[in-house]
């Protein structure tokens, strides 16, 4: 399995707002740390059910890490770096993961030293045509302000993990992308372990 990581923190990279909606009514944040029960309300977590699992594991009590934000999608657009799968398919996802410690979102070492840590571990797995990405990124958390009714705003970091899974049809694709999912899962719940 391929693993990588990389810091975009530049004015044009991709940011968060916690919490987070879209406009319209369409999706929104669903705190699954604290309120699992929200699950069903995730409509990729319902539709592909390895997903459900890695968001229902990811949140739970015991992991360090909450989730607040999930794709999945299939795709027969081979990159040329990615021509190494010799693939027409690949089922593709991505995560995006916050410190469910308040005082570690705001540190970039601590974002760093994970996304480090795991791309190590998964350097290590098995050969597997799947490609995991680990992108550390900025977030703008906001939360109630005591007394004064208005809103503070706090500069962090959060992480998106891509994983990518190679294969000749939709089939084999998404059962590789399966695997390396769990071998994620793996590698972080191994980092964590008390």
């Amino acid at each position: 399995m391929q693993a990588d990581f990389a810091v975009e923190l530049g004015a044009d990279d991709e940011t968060l707002e916690m919490p987070w909606a879209a406009e319209g009514g369409g999706p929104c944040y669903y705190d699954l740390k604290r309120h699992p029960e929200l699950l069903p309300r995730i409509e990729e977590a319902v539709r592909v059910a390895e997903l459900g699992k890695f968001l229902s594991k990811a949140n739970s009590p015991r992991s360090l890490l909450e989730t607040v934000k999930c794709d999945v999608w299939l795709s027969t657009e081979i990159n040329p770096e990615e021509e190494i799968f010799e693939a027409t398919n690949k089922y593709g996802s991505y995560v995006d993961f916050l410190f469910s410690d308040e005082t570690k979102r705001i540190s970039f070492s601590e974002h760093e030293d994970l996304v480090k840590r795991v791309t190590q571990l998964l350097q290590r797995a098995p050969e597997l045509p799947a490609a995991a990405d680990f992108l550390i990124r900025r977030c703008y958390y906001s939360r109630p302000e005591q007394g004064s009714g208005r809103e503070e705003i706090r500069d962090g970091f959060y992480i998106t993990f891509y994983l990518f899974g190679y294969g000749n049809d939709e089939v084999s694709a998404r059962q590789n992308w399966a695997m390396g999912l769990k071998l994620v899962q793996n590698a972080i719940r191994q980092l964590f372990a008390r």
